[in-house]
């Protein structure tokens, strides 16, 4: 079904993908590749659009989450690097042997697991080796786990390894000059030695996005444009990156009500003079989240419209009292610019006391995606 009877919708901006992937490209320079992130259903945006997208514009390196991702992208015809960023899991080897997926291994049993399935279709098992330099969730940790991560992977002919990397904890906090903060330094320099247990030529890969515009020096073979892909970057910085994610909706009713009515339930909010209120056909059960009640806006007519009372499963009501012309139908931005005015994901995600990933996360399959196309022209 097609039809929107309802006109609450995401729109995502393709070529803005484009232009943030093209434009890390351009900042890291032409030896140190982007492995585009892409887990999660690329941020909410849509896993195959934006894989699809990347591959367009040249980009040769993804990463997902889990098996099912990457199978999920392998059988839509992507081509690219696929890296599997979860710890490899016994029974998803046969699959990612069979779907060439990059798995992510740093203890000596998942080699021996990979190394049997590798056996078994007659195709080799292609891995990246993850070190946890301060993370404290995957990885190798000691110098003692990587020599005997490195013993078994010696009897491992058909295990191939394409890649070593870790993950900063702290990226996107900095000293005062602006810098990479100790911790992120800690975990640099335990990089660097737990890196040298295996063969140099191993290319390596460490900052995600907040590291790849804060320090060059964690550069090394690859970075992994996480957040800022979409058009958040995680620290200032002067790159024009562009937001891909517009969400809107509709009022769908207007009415007056006087000084002393309340508004939603649990009567959170009274009015205190008489008031024009405009329900808009959202709620949590879009992924609008109910903790923004009485604190977010949205944007009416290019102006800022309170929200009024607590967020409903289905509807949210606000305040249009000193905004004229709003009727039934009139557009209500939730994320998106209207006439010089923005609301975007960061600042829904103060109001909802979490950060901007999960508000792209959670806006549920009930609002439909429109798409659109990224241009041409690559340069």
């Amino acid at each position: 079904m097609n039809i929107l009877y309802r006109q609450n919708k995401i729109t995502i901006d393709l070529d803005a993908i484009k232009h943030n992937y093209l434009l890390m490209k351009q900042h890291v320079g032409k030896q140190v590749r982007v492995m585009a992130v892409v887990k999660a259903n690329a941020y909410g945006h849509g896993i195959l659009e934006v894989a699809r997208t990347i591959q367009a514009a040249g980009g040769n390196d993804l990463a997902v989450a889990i098996p099912e991702e990457g199978i999920l992208l392998r059988e839509a015809g992507i081509t690219t690097n696929i890296l599997v960023l979860g710890a490899a899991m016994p029974i998803a080897a046969d699959a990612a042997v069979m779907h060439g997926l990059t798995m992510t291994l740093f203890e000596p049993h998942m080699v021996t697991v990979l190394e049997q399935a590798a056996q078994r279709h007659g195709k080799p098992a292609y891995a990246h080796i993850k070190v946890d330099t301060g993370m404290n969730r995957i990885g190798l940790r000691t110098q003692a786990d990587a020599e005997r991560l490195r013993a078994a992977l010696a009897e491992a002919p058909h295990v191939r390894i394409t890649g070593i990397y870790t993950h900063f904890a702290d990226a996107d906090h900095l000293s005062s000059d602006g810098n990479m903060e100790a911790y992120s330094r800690m975990q640099l320099e335990k990089f660097r030695t737990l890196r040298s247990c295996f063969d140099c030529a191993i290319p390596a890969h460490a900052a995600n996005s907040a590291m790849s515009l804060v320090a060059r020096e964690a550069d090394f073979d690859c970075i992994r444009e996480g957040i800022s892909l979409y058009g958040y970057p995680p620290v200032p910085t002067p790159l024009p990156f562009r937001r891909a994610l517009s969400w809107e909706s509709e009022v769908v009713h207007v009415k007056d009500i006087k000084a002393g009515e309340s508004v939603g339930y649990g009567c959170t909010f009274t009015a205190e003079q008489n008031m024009r209120i405009a329900t808009v056909s959202v709620g949590y059960g879009d992924g609008y989240h109910r903790v923004m009640s009485n604190r977010g806006q949205m944007l009416v007519l290019g102006k800022r419209a309170d929200i009024l009372g607590r967020i409903c499963m289905d509807q949210t009501m606000i305040d249009v009292t000193n905004i004229a012309g709003v009727e039934a139908g009139t557009k209500a931005v939730l994320i998106g610019e209207e006439e010089g005015q923005s609301i975007g994901a960061d600042e829904l995600a103060r109001w909802a006391d979490t950060i901007s990933y999960e508000i792209l996360l959670s806006i549920t399959t009930r609002v439909p995606r429109v798409y659109l196309p990224a241009g041409q022209d690559n340069a």
